[in-house]
């Protein structure tokens, strides 16, 4: 099964990238596809085997659900990989060039939704994190 990437070029620091990245407190302002959903919790232990958690919902309460991975590989500022609960495989790698860093994150798509509108959801909580990190 082929995976699926997403991308994008964020004007920050390699560091500051990963804090965003990684940081509870920066998570919960970034962690949606969309402006009528929400990231009300997350809680992070950022360590091979540690658990990642995050809590997405609609704003409306008509939906939500718990995001949660088991961290495989943490190399500061390189790469993360995780699995899910449902032994889906993702990586994220930031790549540093001076003031800016490139995040890829490629995931293994599950079967239930069309791989374009996983790949076009991924994008948007990507291009969220961007917008948020290059704001603050």
């Amino acid at each position: 099964m082929q995976k699926i990437k997403i991308e994008a070029e964020v004007k920050a620091p390699v560091a500051k990238v990963w804090e965003y990245w990684n940081g509870p407190e920066h998570i919960v302002n970034w962690n949606f596809a969309s402006d009528d959903w929400c990231c009300p919790s997350a809680s992070v232990d950022l360590k091979p085997g540690g658990k990642y958690s995050a809590r997405m919902e609609a704003k409306d309460g008509s939906f939500g659900f718990d995001f949660n991975t088991v961290y495989d590989e943490v190399l500061v500022n390189e790469r993360i990989q995780y699995t899910m609960e449902d032994g889906r495989v993702a990586v994220t790698t930031f790549e540093a060039n001076g003031d800016q860093t490139k995040v890829t994150t490629l995931f293994d798509p599950e079967q239930e939704n069309p791989v374009e509108m996983q790949q076009q959801g991924w994008q948007a909580i990507l291009n969220n994190f961007k917008k948020y990190s290059e704001k603050n």
